[in-house]
């Protein structure tokens, strides 16, 4: 029999494959700055505007996919992607990159991403909601992996203004009709139930809360900030993976950190999605911030090609954590069925990290000529997150005990009876 919700996990799969190219932006800027010979800043420039552009539209995406469901979406979102990076091949100054990059193809991307994991958590079990968005999360950052020696190898055969247009025709041509395939199950849809018993326990039945209900919750303020600041200090990372190198280092050729953070990154939301399962999205998410904390300390010292290695490889497991935790944890606060406009909501705080993250970078080394006050800062940003991890409360869990009393009181009415 024909499994329609690992088909929509494995389109889910290969979309993401395509639209993952923010992850390898490093590389672009490499060639931007040695070929073109823009700034730092004007090479961050695009990158950052596609960030916070992939933000606000993550959140217009959320609601019209809630509405219209998540096939019109996204075909219009990978066509815009796809359009964005061609006209990217025409551009003579950062203005236009802005445009073309920042605005066309994160839009596009924003709104295609946007349909994936409302879609596949449809189809799964509540007890599997980690595991599936760390897998629809994971080939976002796979992406990296093939996409970094091939952007690559593309600028050194083609210069960078073919590549932009070679890899747009390639979105089309791939992600525009698996687009076609991805749809919301039937609404009367039951997800096969999970065969153990530990896990069928863990799940809690949540409220469904509109997105302005959501916002009188403490909670949603706390996750914001979270997500605020890990995401900060990951895209301070990967935004200059190959500056960070040349500087500490004096590596010329550092595309291969690019494929080692995109495969931990994506090792690291496989993993964060099932320890989340396990053990709950909050303290996973404290997990990762320790860890990521001692990274950004230990930073500075990575001056060996070794030791970036290790600290690229924390970077992208503690990055990859963010996207396949908050997406569980919004589901589990507020439910599903509004599901699209609340993670657009709070996926606004990734769209302004996008600013502070590579905007610290770009002012750190312009003024410095060095990360490593950069690296201080972030530790301390990461710092702030931790606090919030340890202190947020699930308001469902909260609920559920305080009913607990008049359950009780009911079954022992019942027996008396």
């Amino acid at each position: 029999m024909f499994d329609r919700a690992k088909q929509i996990l494995i389109a889910g799969f290969c979309i993401n494959l395509c639209i993952g190219i923010l992850f390898t932006w490093s590389v672009f800027k490499k060639a931007l700055v040695v070929n073109l010979g823009w700034s730092n800043a004007e090479a961050s420039l695009p990158y950052t505007v596609a960030i916070i552009t992939f933000s606000v539209t993550l959140l217009l995406a959320g609601i019209l996919q809630d509405k219209f469901g998540p096939k019109r979406v996204l075909i219009a979102g990978t066509i815009c992607s796809g359009l964005g990076l061609i006209a990217s091949g025409y551009i003579t100054s950062p203005t236009q990159l802005i445009f073309t990059f920042g605005i066309l193809a994160g839009g596009g991307i924003g709104f295609s991403y946007a349909c994936l994991s409302p879609a596949a958590m449809k189809w799964f079990h509540p007890s599997k909601r980690g595991l599936v968005n760390g897998l629809i999360a994971a080939c976002f950052g796979l992406a990296g992996v093939y996409l970094a020696p091939l952007i690559t190898s593309l600028i050194a055969s083609y210069g960078i203004n073919y590549s932009f247009n070679i890899l747009g025709i390639a979105l089309l041509c791939i992600a525009t009709p698996l687009a076609f395939t991805i749809t919301n199950p039937p609404a009367n849809y039951v997800p096969v139930a999970s065969t153990n018993k530990e896990e069928k326990k863990a799940v809690v039945a949540q409220a469904e809360m509109r997105w302005t209900d959501m916002l009188k919750t403490t909670q949603f303020y706390s996750i914001w900030i979270m997500y605020l600041c890990a995401s900060s200090t990951g895209l301070m990372i990967i935004g200059n993976i190959t500056s960070i190198a040349a500087t500490q280092a004096n590596m010329t050729d550092a595309a291969h950190l690019v494929v080692i953070l995109a495969l931990f990154n994506t090792s690291g939301r496989v993993f964060a999605g099932m320890l989340c399962d396990k053990i709950g999205g909050l303290k996973t998410l404290t997990l990762s911030f320790v860890l990521s904390i001692a990274n950004m300390i230990l930073f500075p010292h990575y001056t060996t090609h070794a030791g970036l290695l290790l600290g690229m490889a924390v970077a992208g497991l503690c990055y990859g954590t963010l996207p396949a935790v908050f997406p569980s944890l919004t589901a589990g606060f507020y439910g599903l069925k509004n599901y699209g406009t609340n993670y657009g909501v709070v996926y606004t705080a990734w769209g302004v990290s996008g600013f502070i993250g590579p905007v610290i970078a770009a002012a750190a080394v312009d003024s410095t000529g060095t990360y490593e006050l950069a690296y201080f800062y972030s530790a301390i940003i990461m710092g702030v997150a931790l606090v919030f991890s340890v202190l947020t409360k699930n308001p469902a869990a909260k609920t559920a005990t305080n009913d607990q009393p008049e359950k009780n009181e009911s079954l022992k009415v019942n027996a008396t009876a």
